[in-house]
């Protein structure tokens, strides 16, 4: 017997079982609730309303049947069982017995089975209905309504045959015994399993070679496949997880952890240029073709963005399934209905979005599967749940194109980190299996902390497996910035395209034969990005210029497709070598004149569309008269889509460094043009930023000036650096005037570090240099060691640094005079670093605070820490919550602090100290005259522990005591 107790006890789990299901399973719980009357009419009523989230109507049904009592709470168990056996049962069921007397209460009481008699031959009853008049058009169309599923459309048939009294219920009875009854909605007919088949076939073959980098299909993504590091992002898109980085791997991405709304199908896979999305993409269609992964879907379904926004037909969900994916060969409606009544067994993938010229908005709602519609309102209504709601969605993207707008509608949003050390090394040995190779690679790797703070971002460790040759040939002290790395692996295709290519001699092979075929590939380039086209068609390629030996460098690639055209498409392996081929235009293209790339960095503002609809077009002043090419080239670069701009201006500062100039004036034969576009990009990189300055608010009085960097700085910083000019960093940051500077949610990483240590080196007054929630590592900690003597402060908070990026921040740091705080929390700190801390402790007597929460010191390095405490007169703040210091910690920090001077604040929440801890700090509190604040939260301490440290709070009035029962960090 099942009371009311146990069941509130089992609820959470009934809410899961209820909720993560299929609507259909839900609806038929219901069905045999109601044959049994265990729901009322009114009850089933207010549990079916259309549009509300399943997880609603699942909790609203529970509180139904709890207060029905036991007996209904029983037979609540026996519906769900029944409902889940029948979704594998094929056998036909039992028929009934007839009760001509009342057959409104025979449908009541036979539902469930005569649902799985009628689900398959409604359209046809309905027909039957309306013939002999018990049924109006208005009705029928209400019940055909294409929102609903077949099994719906049943639902909604029995319901309306209950309330009406002109004999239906009785003719549908007879009709409906007539008919076999069907198995459970499952594809277990032909032309489903062949359509599956032929899914898996077509995905497999797809995703079989790694595309995304190398188009001569020579790499197997089973062979060199490398995981990244993949993370749960929260709150709006890089909220931390309440310790530290939660990470996931790729067999989790659909589970409920890190879900930000449970009513949403989409998951968000967001990540910057070459971080490895559309591999990870790969990798989950490979291993579901393969039958190895996600066995919940029956059927997948890929899609690229870049291909979609091609599309400028109208199109059905029908349509783009099966005419932009894969086609049934047989029984494509059947195959389609299977779709519709269980979306929760599809899953489809968008990758790409950022490169979807359309914004995101839900001003068109858009709910037939059927009826045809722009390609954009049906991927947006797609991931809004309008369409196939249920079905999940996997979108990448990057993330300047994810508006909180489309954050909405979004289950869960994920981040590509990029490659881990570790995973460093095992993409190298993967992709180079001959004996010593990978590791003769790793050892040039660690030798060139640049290059290495580099290969973070997946591909450009693409890069360095790709010209490794060249690498271990000449070294890679040279390459610090992308422009040295995309300047690599353009000499390497251009190398390999020659006829008898060799090796390069002592010196860098001219570029200079390969410039006409560099130049058009720029100019569609170019014209691509002007136009948000990602993927060209012969005619474009003709109308740009492009020639068939251009195709031999190796750059442009077949778009993958499933569409069986004879001539596919062509794309440029990457998005950002289309941006460098750009930037390459933009320089050497003779018909690009110096005042085209004014644009660049500071853009003139012309009227627009929002402008355009409020004035008279007498009244728009008419822009200055251009050539017809600049003017070409300067609309183009006002169309492009604003952040592959940035990646471009970046590249074009990179080309202008003083290291390349001579290669590219070398290939312009002339040095004056380029001379004139390395002035104009110069003049243009300092003003945007000073002009990034000059919008700091002023400081709050009795604060420092603040600054909290957005992309924007991260993009200047960026080009300032690709454009290694020491002396314009020192010039652009010569009056920024602030004492804080907050790099926070940035996407930093250890190039970025790089380019900012390149620039903050050369600030006159300390600063407090803010990183949190980033992806620094142990790399870009030593990429930032060149600006640590004008910081002041350093924050890293989750930043997925270990002991060996402390102990060199460290070492470092006992020679800087200025350096006085650190913050630690949320990363992967151990024992190790213990010792380095100390030293910084001990013999930096001007230190204020060091803290270490959420990291993983136990009592062997809080040990270890007290000594260096014993010797230092200047630390004020200590914050070590989160370790497991234990009692054995506690007393030695207690012992170390009995006679300090200086610390004011201690925190050791959460660290397992019980009574002999907590005695020791209460020793420690009656010599002790300075500490103000302790914080013992989240600990195990008795009442006689409590008693002890109040005493001494009462002693000294001036003192917090944070009690277990707080939460004051």
């Amino acid at each position: 017997m099942c009371t009311q107790e146990f069941f509130q006890a089992q609820r959470s789990q009934l809410v899961g079982r209820l909720a993560l299901r299929s609507l259909e399973n839900f609806e038929s719980i219901l069905d045999y609730l109601l044959s049994w009357e265990v729901l009322t009419w009114e009850d089933y009523e207010s549990v079916s309303l259309p549009g509300q989230p399943l997880s609603t109507l699942a909790r609203r049904l529970l509180d139904i049947i709890w207060n029905k009592g036991g007996r209904s709470c029983e037979l609540l168990f026996a519906a769900v069982e029944k409902a889940e056996e029948a979704e594998e049962q094929t056998e036909p069921l039992r028929l009934w017995s007839q009760n001509v007397a009342s057959p409104a209460q025979d449908l009541q009481r036979h539902r469930p089975v005569i649902v799985r008699k009628i689900y398959g031959h409604v359209e046809g009853i309905l027909d039957l209905l309306l013939e002999r008049g018990f049924i109006t058009k208005y009705e029928c169309d209400e019940i055909r309504l294409p929102i609903f599923t077949s099994s719906q459309r049943a639902r909604r048939l029995l319901d309306f045959a209950k309330v009406k009294e002109n004999g239906v219920a009785q003719f549908l009875l007879q009709h409906v015994y007539q008919l076999p009854v069907l198995p459970a909605p499952f594809p277990h007919a032909a032309a489903c399993q062949k359509y599956r088949a032929k899914l898996r076939a077509t995905l497999s073959a797809q995703s079989r070679f790694l595309s995304t980098y190398d188009g001569s299909e020579s790499l197997s993504l089973e062979d060199v496949f490398t995981e990244n590091t993949l993370e749960i992002r929260k709150g709006g898109g890089g909220g931390p997880s309440p310790r530290g980085c939660d990470t996931v791997e790729l067999p989790d991405i659909f589970s409920d952890r890190g879900c930000v709304n449970e009513h949403a199908d989409t998951v968000l896979l967001v990540g910057e240029a070459g971080s490895g999305k559309s591999t990870l993409l790969q990798q989950l269609h490979r291993l579901w073709a393969a039958g190895r992964l996600f066995p919940r879907f029956l059927f997948v379904f890929p899609f690229s963005c870049r291909q979609l926004q091609s599309v400028d037909k109208p199109v059905s969900v029908r349509t783009l399934l099966f005419e932009q994916c894969c086609w049934p060969d047989e029984g494509q409606q059947e195959v389609f209905q299977y779709l519709l009544d269980h979306p929760e067994r599809v899953l489809i993938t968008f990758d790409g979005f950022d490169e979807f010229k359309f914004k995101f908005t839900d001003r068109e709602t858009h709910c037939s599967p059927t009826d045809p519609t722009s390609v954009q309102s049906l991927l947006f209504n797609l991931l809004r749940g309008n369409l196939l709601k249920n079905a999940r969605k996997v979108l990448s993207s990057r993330p300047h194109a994810v508006s909180a707008f489309l954050r909405r509608y979004v289950r869960k949003e994920l981040g590509l980190r990029g490659f881990s050390q570790e995973a460093i090394e095992l993409f190298m040995r993967r992709h180079h299996r001959e004996p010593g190779l990978a590791e003769r690679i790793l050892r040039l790797l660690k030798a060139t902390p640049a290059l290495l703070g580099l290969c973070h971002v997946p591909v450009f460790s693409w890069i360095v497996s790709k010209c490794h040759r060249e690498l271990l040939q000449r070294g890679g002290d040279s390459l610090k910035t992308s422009t040295d790395m995309y300047l690599l692996i353009l000499r390497h295709f251009a190398m390999h395209a020659s006829p008898g290519a060799a090796a390069w001699g002592p010196g860098l092979p001219s570029l200079r034969p390969w410039l006409p075929a560099v130049l058009r590939l720029g100019r569609l380039a170019l014209w691509g990005l002007g136009t948000s086209s990602y993927v060209f068609s012969a005619q474009q390629l003709g109308a740009s210029g492009v020639e068939e030996e251009d195709l031999s460098l190796g750059f442009l690639v077949p778009a993958r497709s499933f569409s069986p055209e004879s001539a596919a498409p062509l794309e440029f392996l990457h998005i950002t070598l289309q941006c460098f081929f750009a930037a390459f235009y933009l320089l050497l293209g003779a018909d690009v004149s110096a005042s085209a790339l004014r644009r660049l960095f500071h853009p003139h503002k012309r009227p627009g569309r929002s402008s355009a609809r409020r004035f008279p077009v007498p009244c728009l002043r008419a822009p200055e008269p251009e050539e017809p090419e600049e003017a070409s080239v300067a609309g183009l670069l006002r169309r492009a889509e604003p952040h592959n701009v940035q990646i471009t201006a970046a590249f074009l500062a990179g080309l202008l460094s003083r290291e390349h100039r001579g290669l590219l004036a070398e290939c312009r034969g002339a040095a004056g043009p380029l001379l004139q576009k390395h002035n104009l990009v110069r003049r243009g990189l300092s003003l945007s930023l000073r002009r990034h300055f000059q919008a700091i608010p002023p400081a709050v009085p009795g604060e420092v000036k603040s600054m909290h960097a957005m992309p924007e700085f991260v993009w200047l910083i960026r080009s300032l650096y690709e454009m290694q000019d020491e002396r314009l960093a020192r010039k652009a940051v010569s009056k920024l005037g602030v004492g804080h500077l907050k790099v926070t949610y940035c996407h930093i990483g250890p190039a970025e570090c790089a380019a900012l240590a390149f620039v903050l080196k050369n600030l006159r007054q300390p600063v407090a240099l803010q990183l949190d929630y980033n992806a620094v590592g142990d790399v870009g900690v030593e990429q930032l060691l060149p600006c640590l003597p004008v910081c002041q402060a350093l924050y890293l908070r989750d930043n997925n640094i270990s002991d060996l990026g402390i102990c060199r921040l460290v070492d470092q740091a006992l020679r800087c005079e200025q350096f006085q705080k650190l913050a630690l929390f949320n990363n992967q700190l151990t024992d190790e670093c213990a010792h380095s801390l100390a030293n910084l402790l001990k013999y930096k007597q001007n230190f204020l605070a060091l803290r270490l929460g959420n990291n993983h010191i136990t009592a062997v390095g809080a040990k270890v820490l007290a000594e260096g405490l014993k010797g230092n007169d200047s630390l004020q703040f200590l914050g070590l919550w989160g370790n497991k210091v234990g009692d054995e910690g506690a007393r030695a920090l207690a012992s170390a602090l009995q006679d300090h001077r200086s610390l004011k604040w201690l925190s050791l929440v959460g660290n397992n100290i019980g009574s002999l801890g907590a005695q020791a700090l209460a020793l420690m509190l009656e010599k002790n005259v300075s500490l103000e604040e302790l914080c013992l939260e989240e600990n195990h301490l008795q009442d006689e522990d409590m008693c002890a440290l109040a005493f001494q709070q009462q002693h000294y009035s001036s003192r917090c005591f944070c009690p277990p029962s707080g939460s004051g960090r």
